[in-house]
């Protein structure tokens, strides 16, 4: 997992996976790509970065099962909350963390709660229900993706050992593409 230089093998099997054939019309472009990080204070990790600048800002089709959201927007049901999102400080975790089973959590734990959910990622989109895929931008884990939901956390990707998939926004769609079946049902 590269997070800083694009692989050039990547961009054909995202547009393959995401089905995007409109000559990066949906793209966000470079331009606005370097703005967004300059007003966050963050530099978006590879190959996402090139996703969104040269391919498509957002995606019905496509991880995760309600789409990919453009890199600036919020899942319908995230709140009101989105005015204290800090996305230049960084992501909290390194580990797995299942609040809702940790018994060691304390009146402190409410605080880290808050970082996870607003501290240094990008929400990619939602499988419904308040699980959350997000894409950590800053911090130790900037450039792996995490599931978050409203009793946990887990990074996705194989040397976490929660899945067989690479670790990484290409990794994870790669495994989602992999693993869709209606992949080639239509």
């Amino acid at each position: 997992m590269n997070i800083d230089q694009a692989d050039p093998a990547e961009p054909a099997s995202l547009r393959a996976a995401f089905d995007i054939d409109d000559g990066g019309e949906s793209a966000l472009g470079w331009e606005a790509v370097h703005a967004f990080e300059a007003d966050h204070g963050i530099v978006l990790p590879e190959p996402y970065r090139t996703f969104v600048a040269e391919m498509t800002d957002g995606s019905c089709s496509g991880p995760p099962d309600y789409g990919l959201l453009p890199v600036a927007d919020l899942p319908g049901d995230w709140g009101d909350d989105e005015r204290d999102r800090d996305l230049s400080k960084p992501f909290p975790l390194t580990e797995a963390w299942m609040w809702e089973e940790d018994p060691d959590a304390s009146d402190d734990s409410d605080e880290v709660l808050e970082q996870v959910y607003n501290h240094g990622s990008i929400v990619l989109g939602t499988d419904g229900c308040a699980m959350n895929w997000h894409l950590v931008v800053t911090g130790p884990h900037r450039g792996h993706v995490w599931l978050i939901t409203d009793v946990g956390a887990v990074p996705f990707g194989a040397q976490f050992g929660f899945t067989t998939g690479e670790s990484g926004f290409a990794g994870w769609v790669r495994h989602w593409a992999a693993n869709k079946p209606w992949h080639d049902a239509a």
